[in-house]
Formats: C-alpha cells, sequence, structure tokens
C-alpha cells in the first residue's frame, strides 16, 4: 500500500558516510538547529535494534536464533511505518539480502526509497581497521569475504541484530542492482568535494521541502571539522568502546599513508568492477 511507504532507508557498508549525512538531516530538518549536536541527533534508528524488534514482534530476541528472526523483520518494518505518520529515516548496514522464501529483508511495500552511500574501499579498510581496532591485514580480508557479518554469534546476546555484510563489492550491488525499492546513490568523495550538489541531490530524491539556504546551513553545521570538536569536547555516544574517536580524519586518500602495497594491490584487484562502475580511477591512484 502506498500510504505504508514511509522509510527511507540510510543504507552504507560501515564507514561510508551514513553518520555524516544522519548528522546533516538533524540540522537540515530540527526546529532549532542551534541545540542540534552529534549527541542530540534527529531519531534515525538502525534497522538492526532489537529494541525495535521485540516492541514491534512482542518477542524476545534473545529467544530465536538469526534464521527466525529474519523471518520476522520483514514484518516489523511494515509494522513501523505503518504505525508512523510520516516518512523517516532508518539507518542500515545490511546488504540487501532475501530469505529462503524469495522475500527481500525489506520489504518494498513500506519503503519509499533508499540513499546508498560509497566510499573507495581503500579508505574503508583504514577507517574501518581504526574503528574495529583491527589491522589493516584483518580488516582487506573482511572486505573480500562473503560470510562477514555483524553480531553473528549465537552464543552471546549482541546488543544489535545479525547483519549480513558480505563482501565489500557484494554490499554495493545487493543495494544498487535491486529493483524493487527506489535507490539513488551517493559517493563518499561528491560529498567532501562537491557538499552543495550532492547533499541537495539526496534531498531532492528524498522530496524533502527545504530551501536552498537551509541546505547550506546543514551542510555547515555538519562539516567534519565542527563534528570532530563536538566529539573531543563532548563525546560521541554512539562511538565504540576503546575507540579513540569516532570522527578520526574524514579525508579522502587516507590510505595512501598507510596501506602496503601489497593491500592496495589486493583490495584494487579484488574490486575491479565496481571501482569502475562508480568512477573511482582517480581515487585509486598512488
Amino acid at each position: 500500500m502506498t500510504e505504508n511507504k514511509k522509510i527511507i532507508w540510510l543504507a552504507s557498508y560501515p564507514k561510508s558516510g551514513n553518520t555524516w549525512f544522519r548528522i546533516f538531516l538533524s540540522y537540515l530538518l530540527s526546529e532549532n538547529p542551534e541545540k542540534v549536536d552529534i549527541n542530540n541527533m534527529m531519531r534515525s534508528p538502525i534497522a538492526s535494534s532489537r529494541d525495535i524488534f521485540e516492541e514491534a514482534s512482542g518477542l524476545e530476541s534473545t529467544d530465536l536464533d538469526h534464521e527466525e528472526i529474519d523471518r520476522i523483520r520483514p514484518d516489523v518494518y511494515r509494522f513501523v511505518a505503518k504505525n508512523s505518520k510520516e516518512k523517516f529515516f532508518m539507518k542500515v548496514h545490511d546488504a540487501y539480502t532475501y530469505l529462503p522464501n524469495g522475500e527481500p529483508l525489506f520489504p518494498d511495500d513500506c519503503s519509499f526509497g533508499a540513499l546508498y552511500f560509497i566510499r573507495n574501499p581503500l579508505d574503508v579498510t583504514v577507517s574501518f581497521a581504526h574503528h574495529s581496532g583491527k589491522s589493516y591485514e584483518k580488516t582487506s580480508l573482511r572486505l573480500e569475504n562473503s560470510n562477514a557479518a555483524f553480531c553473528r554469534k549465537e552464543n552471546m546476546p549482541h546488543n544489535q541484530l545479525r547483519q549480513k555484510l558480505l563482501a565489500w563489492s557484494e554490499h554495493v550491488e545487493s543495494w544498487t542492482t535491486q529493483k524493487s525499492i527506489p535507490i539513488h546513490v551517493i559517493r563518499y568523495e561528491d560529498m567532501v568535494q562537491a557538499p552543495f550538489e550532492t547533499f541537495k541531490k539526496a534531498v531532492e530524491f528524498c522530496k524533502l521541502s527545504v530551501s536552498d539556504e537551509r541546505i547550506q546551513l546543514a551542510i555547515d553545521k555538519s562539516n567534519f571539522n565542527t563534528l570532530k570538536k563536538m566529539e573531543t569536547n563532548n563525546g560521541f555516544r554512539e562511538k565504540p568502546a576503546g575507540m579513540k574517536s569516532f570522527f578520526r580524519k574524514g579525508k579522502i586518500g587516507s590510505w595512501k599513508e598507510e596501506l602496503d602495497k601489497k593491500t592496495i594491490e589486493k583490495i584494487i584487484s579484488n574490486n575491479q568492477t565496481t571501482l569502475h562502475l562508480y568512477n573511482y580511477s582517480e581515487f585509486t591512484k598512488l
């Protein structure tokens, strides 16, 4: 039913600009942007939230295995959309996958659309390694692992539901080639180099009625240096325990300073098709 198509998915492989865009939206849509900060963002829940699953389903998620939870998740999103008065944003790191019965994990009948954030996998490797406290080598192996997932261990109650990441190129392909949900792809590099044009196209895709002046204000308020200063002064609730800082560098090309030649060549070789498709040749040159 068209009236229930209210979810705009903010989809990405980790460390690709999702959080930055959510903060931008907070400034863009707040009635009082001066009171917004990184610990007081507009509510954009993550699709893998246990709380949302349990509230919508009435079930205790720890009593179920991953496959049982996945079979219920599409109806959870339908329930959330049906009970929302207006369209809303939901963050998601899961790849776009299908259940054994052929149903997609993210149903089109409650989806307004999806923004997909993509970033050079070389920079993703560096940022993700610092985020997770893993070596560059281990992180690069995760990017090529078709079985990669968050919160996958059955014998411990993670704070979120399992999220299948797949390999990096598979994650990108899963969202960008599906035909059920309207999709708009945003390159992280364009967010940095051409912010107004890039953010405005995303706003137009979401059919948000805001002025160019408001878009520019939200861009200015959410620039990386400001976010890093906020985290330094007040912390950031979403920062994983043990991580030095969430907003570390945010720049394009930090991989040149940190990755060895063998790792660079391997990442480029494993992702040639996707890199070519999204015009990443200029961002993968030494």
